[in-house]
């Protein structure tokens, strides 16, 4: 698990909340002997995501509520495989669920280092370097991906992936040199559908948008609201006049970002996509079925 979360699982946040840490009455991980009871402690076997995304279910089961998603080329640690589902955890943010075993491949299959993540909202694969030409696949803001070559065509720079498919170059980023505002990457998300659960470009939810802003800047920070509420960078007191561009606001399971002083950029059921709102006004709805904003966070500068 990446460290910065591990240290956000075991201390900030409830040290054992069955959405950070696996552990069953019959199963659970190795690094949990000793913390929890369970009939068999194990060793997760590492995986990686081989789909555009992974929904992460509570139970493992087709209706099972959607918890997360795990994103092309990110890694999981898988803790028990039965009747085509995977019980397992993200290594980026800690969360646990089930997801089925047919998204996954063991790690040493893939040799190769992702190189690269997606920058765009969404982007195409296509069975080679030409815009007019097949398109084989897609993948989300967040995927990570093995890039082996570049190319030209007609003026169009194009990346070429370990599988031979080919992607815009414009639309992706060398993993490390990171973006560095979370909040102009959440901003090419606006109008995005809202998904409960959802954190790529296709759907997305208020703690989603938070998460896949900060990935994209190299920042690890937990999956839901209470989580990140608990955990991103600092309290601060406010009467809502002093507000800037990157502050947090939340409510109960609910979280916005402010884009400046006076605005709140958030994925909502009210608009069902990601949409940007005076935050006088979005209070003064948000009021009126949930109450006031319970704090604001701000987070770490650079």
């Amino acid at each position: 698990m990446n460290s910065a979360v591990s240290q956000q699982v075991s201390g900030q946040v409830s040290g054992l909340d069955r959405r950070l840490n696996a552990y069953r009455d019959d199963l659970a991980d190795v690094n949990l002997k000793g913390r929890v009871e369970a009939a068999r402690f194990v060793d997760p076997v590492s995986m990686q995501v081989k789909v555009h995304f992974a929904d992460v279910l509570d139970r493992p089961e087709e209706k099972g509520g959607l918890q997360t998603q795990f994103l092309y080329g990110h890694q999981v640690r898988m803790f028990d495989g039965k009747d085509g589902w995977a019980w397992v955890q993200g290594e980026d943010c800690g969360y646990v669920g089930y997801v089925r075993e047919e998204c996954l491949c063991a790690s040493i299959d893939s040799p190769l280092a992702a190189t690269h993540m997606v920058r765009a909202p969404r982007t195409f694969l296509y069975c080679e370097p030409d815009l007019v030409r097949p398109r084989t696949g897609y993948r989300s803001i967040g995927s990570r991906l093995t890039v082996t070559d570049t190319v030209t065509v007609r003026g169009t720079d194009y990346v070429i992936l370990e599988s031979g498919d080919a992607v815009i170059a414009k639309h992706v980023f060398p993993i490390g040199e990171w973006q560095t505002d979370p909040v102009a990457v959440a901003e090419t998300l606006l109008h995005t559908p809202y998904l409960w659960g959802g954190n790529t470009g296709f759907g997305i939810d208020c703690s989603g948008l938070v998460l896949i802003a900060n990935m994209a800047c190299g920042q690890s920070v937990l999956r839901d609201s209470d989580m990140q509420a608990q955990s991103v960078g600092e309290r601060i007191e406010t009467d809502f006049t002093n507000l800037q561009r990157g502050d947090l606001v939340f409510w109960k399971a609910h979280v916005g970002i402010m884009t400046d002083r006076d605005h709140l950029l958030h994925a909502n059921g009210n608009t069902m996509n990601v949409a940007l709102e005076r935050l006088d006004e979005a209070i003064e709805r948000i009021g009126y079925l949930y109450g006031p904003p319970t704090l604001v966070r701000r987070p770490e500068q650079g």
